[in-house]
Formats: structure tokens, sequence, C-alpha cells
């Protein structure tokens, strides 16, 4: 789940306009070698760079605990 999002302003607003929000539940499908990474958001799968996933923090949420 993703508890804070760091970086610019802009950098925040394009996480945000990805669905990044704090609360947002998301998992991460695949991470190749090169920096990407896929992952699941919403229901949508979306690739990022590791630039871009640098700037989420996340915490495992209740469900995932268990």
């Amino acid at each position: 789940m993703v508890s804070k999002i760091s970086g610019s302003d802009q950098m925040k607003q394009h996480l945000c306009d990805l669905g990044f929000v704090i609360g947002s539940r998301v998992n991460i499908i695949n991470q190749s070698g090169n920096g990407n990474m896929i992952v699941n958001l919403k229901g949508s799968r979306l690739a990022i760079t590791d630039q871009m996933a640098a700037k989420v923090f996340v915490v495992m949420s209740e469900t995932k605990k268990r």
C-alpha cells in the first residue's frame, strides 16, 4: 500500500495522475534488471522507471501480512 510519495511537485503530480496516491494498493508484477518494473495499480498494469519507483514508499497491507 502506498504510504508516501516524494520528489518535486511535478513528479508527485505525475505519479498521482498515474494512480499512485496514499492508500492505493500496488503490486510488483515484474522487475527487470534494467531498472524498469511493471506494477499492477487499480486494475491496470503500468511500466515505471526505477527513478519513479524510488519516489513511492510502500508498506505491506494487512491482508498481505496474514
